[in-house]
């Protein structure tokens, strides 16, 4: 399916940046980077009791040191690919994502870009990530299918937000190793949006899902942003 001519603004604005455009959001990716490798060791770290009472009260002072600056919702526009209207905040909506997001520690991330008509998705997941010994968590599969499809169905220019997801899970995920990523637009009935995707190791089928997106007015989904009022 050919998707709208509009897709590619809407895309434009979660479609990852090798370069950030201004040092502040440098700064940001630097310190999601720097987080994202704390949390990666400390989760299977064999340090010392002693070592890790440093560590600890390290991590301690930076938290304090923190504490004494505002803290709130800076940034503009939404943190998820399938409900992102368009425009780059000055942080950009994307780099607070749990799944996508460069800024924000808890993603991998999951890096997109888009192939003619398929928007492809590259992540490792390190472990943190893990379920099964070794393998990655089924649940956070199904947060990447989420976030790929969430992006995919901006293709069809009228982008939603997620109405059902489906995840069949083929062989175990493993961690540690780039994985690929693929999602299509599948069709558009009214409101609805249908959309499919499959998760790769090399050759290897590791998952499939579907996800079924509504379309939904972006002037009535400002009001959930804080500091606006109304339903």
């Amino acid at each position: 399916m050919k998707f709208h001519e509009e897709s590619a603004r809407i895309i434009s604005t979660f479609v990852g940046t090798d370069e950030p455009p201004n040092a502040r959001r440098r700064l940001a990716w630097r310190l999601g980077d720097s987080m994202r490798d704390i949390i990666d060791r400390l989760v299977d770290t064999q340090a010392t009791d002693a070592d890790l009472e440093a560590i600890a009260s390290d991590l301690e002072a930076i938290t304090g040191r923190l504490s004494l600056f505002a803290h709130g919702r800076r940034y503009e526009g939404a943190s998820e690919a399938s409900i992102a209207p368009g425009g780059d905040g000055p942080q950009g909506h994307a780099d607070y994502s749990p799944v996508i997001g460069r800024a924000n520690p808890l993603s991998p991330p999951l890096a997109l870009r888009v192939e003619e008509d398929v928007v492809i998705g590259t992540v490792t997941f390190g472990h943190a990530y893990e379920g099964p010994p070794g393998h990655v968590h089924g649940g956070v599969v199904a947060a990447a299918f989420d976030e790929l499809l969430g992006a995919t169905q901006a293709l069809s220019g009228s982008p939603g937000m997620t109405g059902s997801l489906t995840v069949d899970y083929r062989a175990p995920t493993p961690l540690h190793t780039e994985l690929r990523l693929e999602g299509t637009l599948d069709r558009v009935e009214g409101r609805k949006i249908f959309t499919t995707a499959r998760m790769y190791n090399g050759e290897q089928l590791c998952a499939e899902a579907s996800g079924l997106f509504i379309s939904i007015d972006f002037a009535k989904m400002a009001a959930w942003l804080p500091g606006t009022t109304g339903k």
